[in-house]
């Protein structure tokens, strides 16, 4: 049986004006008014309902995907993938969620790491399903956390939202509350050498001012961190942080992307760490 069966965390249906708990019965999901969320072949559970889709296919691509996950297989980001998991405070009875988990390698890190209940959502059928392939000990749901993250009240001790969207009302929702938000954000230098050569913009943009904001007064920062490393990629690399960063190149910077053979390249993630509100 599919480990999302047998969920620390209640899901909730996310028909609208539902959103009533979800049952485990053999392989699908059912809540009492009788609406049903069969389970993947591959463990996942989709969610996703038609009105909260703005595409057929939503999300990531599976090219997409499949060059993230080469990307960080190669360990080019795992200084980060390091820091970021050392943030969180967690411990094995604890449960976290990541909000916009794509293929999942940060929430499996996250798991093995402290070996918690984990819970990885994402609007991304190709993301979630790798990461289902790959990382069965976690529980992965397709479903639009931009609009409902769908579980009880206070079923986490920690949230993490990794380069991905941010929802502050549905987070504080979700969370303990004595609860961990960890936003991770790119850093103005992030791919700065990749964005000057290829794209042609040398542009040093900060985000955390606006997030900081955004999250209060339902969250309160606590620690603020910049973690950087200097990859040096080879043309593989270069087209796979490319094509997983970017939704699509024009004639002329595909030109030029074909024409680095390798180059050394700036990762950067700004780390905001919350509590919530009293």
């Amino acid at each position: 049986m599919p480990a999302t069966l047998t969920a620390v965390a209640t899901f909730l249906c996310t028909v609208r004006d539902c959103h009533l708990p979800l049952v485990g019965e053999e392989r699908r999901l059912v809540c009492a008014r009788g609406h049903s969320y069969d389970v993947a072949r591959s463990g996942y559970i989709n969610l996703l309902q038609p009105q909260d889709r703005r595409s057929s296919k939503p999300g990531d691509t599976a090219a997409a995907v499949a060059a993230r996950r080469r990307f960080l297989d190669r360990g080019f980001g795992a200084p980060l993938v390091e820091a970021i998991v050392e943030a969180l405070p967690l411990t094995a009875a604890d449960a976290v969620l990541d909000a916009g988990c794509g293929e999942g390698h940060h929430l499996a890190a996250i798991r093995d790491r402290f070996g918690c209940a984990a819970y990885g959502v994402d609007i991304s059928v190709a993301a979630i399903d790798a990461a289902a392939r790959r990382h069965p000990q976690v529980e992965w749901i397709v479903a639009n956390a931009d609009r409902f993250v769908p579980f009880a009240d206070s079923s986490f001790h920690a949230v993490c939202s990794i380069t991905a969207r941010m929802n502050p009302p549905e987070f504080r929702r979700v969370l303990n509350d004595d609860g961990t938000l960890l936003v991770v954000l790119p850093a103005p230098d992030d791919l700065l050498e990749l964005r000057e050569g290829i794209l042609g913009e040398r542009v040093m943009r900060d985000r955390t001012a606006h997030a900081i904001t955004e999250f209060s007064p339902l969250f309160s920062l606590r620690n603020r961190e910049r973690i950087s490393t200097v990859a040096h990629l080879d043309h593989g690399a270069i087209e796979d942080v490319m094509t997983s960063s970017y939704r699509a190149l024009r004639h002329s910077e595909r030109a030029r992307m074909e024409a680095v053979s390798e180059l050394k390249v700036t990762l950067s993630r700004d780390l905001l760490l919350f509590r919530c509100s009293e």
